[in-house]
């Protein structure tokens, strides 16, 4: 089951091997470094960041500012760029969030350069864990989320493709807020697509990637595109545990060794949706587990409430099978919007985090509602363990979509 990609595809999997291997060693590298060349400001104290006072006069998409950068303040062989673009968040706010373009220096002859929009796993509460901020060779904990997707980026640079990677969460890091993040993903690409020196524009074949969080961001933003970009055509995304019904995720880690995600989830809820209840529901405890995780990553947070149970921080027992934290988790599940892109989706049988019964139902409800869609259900134990094993997959697939090849319409589960 799941393994019918791999007929014929030895020279590709040996290649790929050993990006990952020249990839996950840099990774290992960047982790052991100290100090950096010259100190890098977190986004809340770069001006970069800042808003123009004449945001809202900017359509969605549009760039205001850019930076070349060298990524993670190293000498590599890419040409990199940081965009300051106008988005829209859930509320209808105008915002200013900034996107990472990263360009092979191989040149491209086969038409115009494709371009991925690739969502890496930010899962925070501050803007210190964005990938921007690890770009610019910023060195913090937080930014290791961003590391450990660099084989896989590697991978599709090597490719020849360019890639986009935005600050899906916005300057409020709203974990969670589904809306927001399919509305960032959309307005990076514009963006993107007008910047001339990235080496892509309007006839570049679009898709996008994301893996775990990186999923939620890349999947909302497939669920909105035909009503929020509809002038954007993705030849095809790829995306893998992906975290649907999220109070099953919850449950499955409260008071387990990755307890802090649950907590990181109350908690974002709890501050992206005030008018939920939620903050109500805190006991003094509670109160002040948000107060000192104001701007916390997930990578911090996981390590310190190892074991942690949410009910240890509420007035009352079981709020994560309260009426309002499912309905509030209700409004950012995914599944519940047609996709006119087609889908490769993967998951882990045996995925330690995000249990793959609410995967398959999120399957069932796109196939219902016409999406062109392989889903993959990976023999690979764990989560991590499938972020590597079906990285391949998921990669020959948009190769084959931006190549130009059909893709079969209707489900294919495997």
């Amino acid at each position: 089951m799941g393994f019918g990609w791999l007929a014929g595809a030895h020279a590709s999997r040996r290649r790929t091997g050993v990006v990952l291997a020249v990839a996950i060693a840099m990774v290992l590298g960047l982790l052991s470094m100290r100090t950096v060349s010259a100190h890098v400001p977190v986004p809340d104290e770069d001006p970069f960041y800042a808003a123009p006072a004449d945001l809202a006069a900017h359509p969605d998409g549009a760039v205001l500012g850019t930076r070349p950068i060298n990524v993670f303040g190293l000498p590599l062989p890419v040409s990199a760029w940081q965009l300051q673009y106008r988005t829209t968040d859930s509320v209808n706010r105008p915002i200013l969030d900034v996107a990472t373009v990263v360009v092979p220096t191989t040149s491209w002859d086969k038409g115009q350069r494709p371009l991925l929009s690739y969502q890496v796993a930010e899962d925070s509460l501050g803007t210190r864990c964005a990938p921007s901020f690890a770009f610019s060779g910023g060195h913090d904990p937080g930014v290791v989320n961003t590391l450990l997707d660099v084989p896989f980026m590697t991978a599709a640079l090597l490719r020849g493709w360019a890639l986009v990677i935005s600050d899906y969460e916005g300057p409020y890091s709203r974990f969670l807020d589904g809306p927001g993040a399919g509305r960032a993903v959309l307005d990076g690409v514009r963006a993107t697509l007008s910047f001339a020196p990235g080496g892509v524009g309007a006839a570049s074949p679009v898709g996008a990637w994301g893996y775990s969080g990186g999923a939620f961001a890349t999947l909302w933003a497939a669920q909105m595109r035909a009503t929020y970009a509809p002038q954007l055509r993705f030849a095809g995304m790829s995306t893998g545990g992906v975290p649907a019904d999220i109070p099953a995720i919850a449950r499955r880690v409260d008071g387990g060794g990755q307890a802090g995600l649950a907590l990181l989830i109350v908690m974002a809820l709890t501050r992206n949706h005030p008018e939920s209840g939620l903050s109500g529901m805190l006991n003094d405890r509670g109160r002040a587990l948000m107060a000192a995780n104001a701007a916390a990553c997930g990578s911090n947070l996981v390590p310190q409430y190892v074991n942690a149970h949410v009910d240890d921080y509420t007035i009352a027992p079981n709020l994560l099978g309260s009426k309002q934290f499912r309905g509030t988790a209700a409004a950012n599940e995914l599944g519940y919007a047609a996709i006119d892109t087609p889908l490769y989706m993967y998951h882990s049988n045996s995925d330690d985090v995000i249990p793959v019964a609410g995967f398959s139902a999120a399957v069932d409800r796109y196939c219902a509602m016409g999406t062109t869609l392989t889903a993959v259900h990976s023999p690979f134990p764990t989560h991590n363990g499938a972020a590597a094993g079906e990285a391949l997959g998921g990669m020959n697939f948009l190769g084959d979509r931006f190549a130009g090849q059909p893709v079969k319409p209707g489900c294919t589960i495997r």
